[in-house]
């Protein structure tokens, strides 16, 4: 199967949330960082919202040990759910949750070597077909009314194809904390302007860098990366980084970077979490006032 220009569908997604949680620990002792709310919903909720948006079926989550309430909250929770039933109570709020059989898929990243060792966990479950990943961390909000990111980049690559990368820019002392990109000609796609992506740099000097637009948590990739990460030396942290992988098939394939139309919010910082949670609560019909006169009393 093929879209209308060619390329095959991006049907199959990969979540990496096997890392450990340090920066909010005690909350993660126990729970996944990936289920802690923005608001009412875990954070991985919204990240397969938004593949979901997407026209994305297919779900595989890398995992590790402790990960099991992320399992569960996609499965079915019988007992809830009956017990709900019984007393009048409308099961929608439950629906978001519900992947269905054989959409959801988990596999194991029993080392944390790094986010291109946990890509190519998924190896088998991804097989010949280009995928999209997700990093959780990365909260990409839309603009109410607009479309998420990876619609946007989907958009993109039924005309382009090959592989993107979503980016966003950055004042540029900030990029020595980012992989960025080496941008090249700009070229029309999607709902907006795409860049061509010349290199990648990870974390580069601020003197150094190629330019202030970085990385942000969502691609497209061709299963070709996968055979390379299959040979990918050690990088920066002693880790296998999908940045050095990707920058190996710069020159051999396509790479084009989105600019993504919407909002960021780094919520593996607890800085850029607390905003998320104001942000989307402020945009909430139910609570948004509320919140706004909150904040209006914590400031006297």
């Amino acid at each position: 199967m093929q879209t209308s220009t060619g390329h095959k569908p991006i049907r199959t997604a990969v979540f990496p949330v096997a890392g450990l949680g340090t920066r909010f620990l005690p909350a993660t002792k126990a729970i996944p960082k990936e289920m802690l709310p923005i608001v009412d919903r875990p954070l991985i909720q919204y990240a397969v919202d938004e593949a979901r948006e997407a026209g994305i079926e297919q779900m595989i989550f890398v995992t590790g040990r402790g990960k099991s309430a992320i399992e569960d909250h996609f499965d079915i929770a019988f007992e809830l759910e009956k017990t709900m039933s019984e007393r009048g109570k409308s099961l929608a709020v439950l629906e978001p949750t519900r992947l269905g059989p054989g959409n959801c898929a988990y596999v194991r990243q029993q080392e944390p070597l790094g986010l291109g060792h946990a890509i190519w966990c998924a190896r088998s479950i991804v097989g010949d077909e280009p995928f999209a990943i997700f990093l959780p961390d990365e909260f990409m909000h839309a603009h109410p009314g607009g479309d998420g990111c990876m619609k946007q980049m989907v958009e993109a690559y039924n005309e382009v194809g090959g592989n993107l990368l979503s980016v966003l820019e950055v004042p540029r002392e900030q990029v020595s904390s980012y992989g960025v990109i080496d941008p090249g000609a700009e070229v029309s796609g999607g709902q907006g302007t795409l860049t061509e992506v010349r290199g990648l740099v990870e974390k580069p000097r601020v003197d150094q860098a190629p330019s202030n637009k970085i990385i942000s948590g969502r691609y497209i990739l061709q299963p070709e990366v996968m055979r390379v990460l299959e040979r990918q030396e050690k990088g920066a942290g002693g880790e296998i980084q999908l940045t050095d992988a990707m920058a190996q098939m710069i020159g051999t394939q396509p790479f084009h970077a989105v600019t993504f139309n919407g909002r960021r919010f780094d919520c593996g910082s607890k800085l850029g979490f607390v905003e998320a949670t104001l942000a989307l609560a402020l945009e909430r019909e139910d609570m948004g006032a509320d919140v706004r006169a909150m904040a209006q009393r914590l400031l006297q």
